[in-house]
């Protein structure tokens, strides 16, 4: 009976030690390091679409983590250049999910103006729009913010290149230079550039899929030279250094514009929300003073046309205070 028993407790120790080997390895299939740089490879393929064929097979799995939602959403247009903006932002969301949050914030926004009772009947549906563009906004700031931290970065990743030809490196090894001591997003950036030349994708199009994957001008000018020194020949160091001089200028006169532009932009921001102050603080202190413009017809028109002015007035003042250098 000892016996049995003694065996039973062996027998259920290794049981344990079996299941939660089991799935620590299964934690590892899906969670794992090496999950995550497939991951990341999948999504960094499934953004250009030069070089291996294969690269739209990727971007059907990325579009959702359910085969039925991602075989649904091929037949959305233009899903791709949403899936597209998504690798560029660096965001880890799908599309299901952008579609998704999208959905329930129109919703929202629809069910909270319906409970309000107002007599404007298109104000539900707008602030439904509105809402459920949310998520998109806040993706575009997201690519926006990351591009600006890219092309920031940019010059002393191309000096580091300039640097390591000049020291005798091949131009695949000045990029795992770039990938292994520089930090996110230009390490990540140019770490996936080198695993496609490093699998057999050729340079020209590893480099435009890097430029498909960041759209960012001053790339561009890297991407230009580099394609053309492999069929053309020359100094590709040299090259590289007098870009990375002419892109520290180009910053040096941006940070210039910007400073003299500060008050114009002040400017524009006080005429935007004075008006919309000055309503809110009238609504405050007397309630009924502004309600003929929502109850009224006149009102409404009056209301409508103050809308679509102050729009117009917005959108000339943001074009006359951004500068393109």
């Amino acid at each position: 009976m000892d016996t049995l028993f003694y065996m039973f407790l062996v027998s259920g120790f290794i049981a344990v030690v079996l299941l939660l080997e089991g799935g620590l390895l299964m934690w590892n299939s899906y969670q794992g390091p090496e999950a995550r740089t497939i991951g990341r490879r999948l999504r960094a393929l499934s953004a250009g679409d030069h070089g291996d064929a294969h690269g739209a097979l990727f971007k059907e799995r990325s579009l959702s983590q359910m085969p039925a939602m991602a075989r649904l959403l091929l037949h959305v247009p233009r899903v791709h250049q949403l899936d597209l903006l998504l690798m560029q932002s660096g965001s880890s969301w799908t599309v299901a999910r952008v579609f998704g949050m999208s959905a329930a914030f129109g919703v929202i926004g629809f069910v909270a103006m319906t409970s309000l009772h107002l007599s404007m009947w298109w104000l539900p549906p707008a602030v439904a729009g509105a809402a459920a563009a949310l998520p998109l906004l806040w993706i575009l700031h997201c690519r926006r913010q990351r591009l600006h931290n890219f092309d920031q970065q940019l010059p002393e990743a191309l000096d580091l290149i300039s640097r390591a030809m000049r020291a005798g490196h091949a131009f695949p090894g000045a990029l795992q230079m770039v990938a292994e001591e520089s930090p996110n997003p230009i390490g990540s950036e140019f770490r996936t550039t080198f695993e496609e030349v490093n699998y057999g994708i050729s340079v020209k199009d590893a480099m435009l899929n890097l430029a498909t994957r960041v759209p960012s001008t001053d790339l561009r000018y890297f991407v230009i030279a580099v394609m053309i020194q492999r069929e053309t020949g020359g100094n590709l160091a040299e090259l590289l250094g007098n870009i990375s001089a002419l892109m520290r200028a180009r910053f040096k006169l941006l940070g210039t514009i910007r400073v003299l532009s500060t008050e114009g932009r002040l400017s524009a921001w006080i005429l935007t929300l004075l008006p919309i102050g000055t309503a809110f603080m009238i609504n405050l202190v007397n309630p009924g003073f502004m309600e003929i413009l929502w109850t009224d017809e006149t009102g409404l028109k009056m209301l409508q046309t103050t809308v679509v002015m102050m729009a117009f007035g917005i959108f000339a003042m943001w074009r006359i205070v951004k500068i393109r250098v």
